[in-house]
């Protein structure tokens, strides 16, 4: 008997796990974190659009953003506008990542430069051709808002600290456990680790987000990690939610 049960428990233990639906009439797509990597963007743009096209009957598409559009790949600029772009006519959600909150606080002069560079900030000022070699930081500060487009600021500052959409919650980092999501602090939505990717508890809602890298998809019974490193790895992941659940859009 003992023999019998421990087999069923192991079995229900890798049993897979099921995932809410999504809205009646709504099909999902959440994009992990770019990083500067415009032209996994763009691939990753099309695989959706072809996946898409196989189940425009299901319902209407939002796709969802989840923040790091700059910083370390070579391309913050041209994600920017192609995002900017794809919004202009697919419904889109953007999230904000914390390095898009390092970069409009150094904009808005709330944060030195030493600060945003550390997280990779001088390859963004560079793909909006500013030279970054032998500069004050007034001269840097004036060069980058000169360079950087008035839709682009607007594009960052319009950036969403969470979204809710049916059952799942999709957030940059994470949440502080416990605390439901109207009452967190945006600082812990933007860079929360430990807390978070080590609780087991149900946070109300299936939390889909990425800032912590990992090799493939982590998909959990109550968050599901889609940072799979991009612009060291190549690979930009996104997931669709449809009826029959979450799937990763290969």
């Amino acid at each position: 008997m003992a023999t019998v049960l421990a087999a069923a428990f192991k079995k229900l233990i890798h049993r897979p796990i099921v995932y809410p639906s999504a809205p009646a009439g709504r099909v999902l797509y959440a994009v992990g974190d770019i990083h500067g990597r415009a032209d996994l963007l763009r691939s990753t743009l099309d695989r959706i659009d072809r996946d898409y096209a196989a189940r425009s009957h299901i319902g209407e598409k939002t796709e969802v953003f989840l923040g790091d559009y700059v910083d370390r790949g070579p391309a913050s600029a041209a994600v920017i506008e192609t995002l900017i772009e794809r919004a202009s006519r697919t419904a889109a959600v953007f999230v904000r990542g914390n390095h898009e909150q390092v970069m409009l606080s150094y904009l808005a002069r709330r944060a030195p430069l030493e600060g945003w560079a550390t997280l990779g900030g001088l390859s963004t000022l560079q793909s909006y051709g500013i030279a970054v070699r032998d500069r004050e930081p007034a001269d840097m500060w004036d060069a980058a808002w000169r360079a950087i487009p008035a839709d682009h600021k607007k594009f960052l500052s319009e950036t969403r600290s969470h979204c809710r959409i049916g059952e799942y919650l999709f957030v940059h980092a994470g949440m502080r456990p416990g605390i439901e999501i109207e009452n967190q602090v945006e600082d812990d939505l933007y860079w929360i680790r430990g807390e978070f990717l080590g609780c087991d508890d149900d946070f109300g809602s299936i939390v889909v987000h990425g800032h912590t890298p990992v090799p493939c998809p982590d998909m959990l019974h109550n968050r599901i990690n889609i940072d799979t490193g991009a612009f060291i790895t190549n690979r930009l992941t996104a997931i669709r939610i449809d009826p029959s659940g979450v799937c990763v859009v290969d």
